[in-house]
């Protein structure tokens, strides 16, 4: 499952959709509006395989590994995020679930940093 956080404009969730992109936005037809950083991993830990992109700098770093969700931080604009968010999932190194699950993905205009539990910081390029 794809998950948008709520900071990402709703007209990216849209540009997603119409590309043919499965997502659900946290606040419009996930969970309420306003939930805080604690609540939001919460929600995280309950679902199975999720895979959120948030907009969110506190959503970055090896801390928040976990192999029940794949955290994607994007570093970028938010009138990019969707442009962004198609990206990380068609990269040949995280375009499968299981490719994805126990990152923490930060992506960029420059490429994609990647932290997985007692491994290494990855540096990945875009293709």
């Amino acid at each position: 499952m794809n998950l948008l956080d709520e900071q990402t404009p709703a007209s990216q969730r849209e540009l997603l959709k119409s590309w043919g992109v499965r997502v659900r936005h946290i606040g419009y037809d996930m969970g309420r509006s306003g939930k805080q950083d604690p609540e939001i991993l919460r929600l995280l830990h309950g679902l199975r395989r999720a895979t959120p992109f948030s907009l969110d700098r506190d959503f970055s770093g090896p801390r928040l590994c976990h192999p029940a969700y794949c955290l994607v931080y994007l570093y970028v604009r938010p009138q990019d995020a969707a442009t962004h968010v198609r990206r990380v999932l068609h990269h040949p190194a995280l375009n499968t679930q299981a490719k994805r699950m126990g990152a923490v993905i930060r992506a960029s205009e420059s490429g994609l940093r990647v932290w997985r539990r007692n491994e290494a910081e990855q540096a990945l390029a875009w293709p």
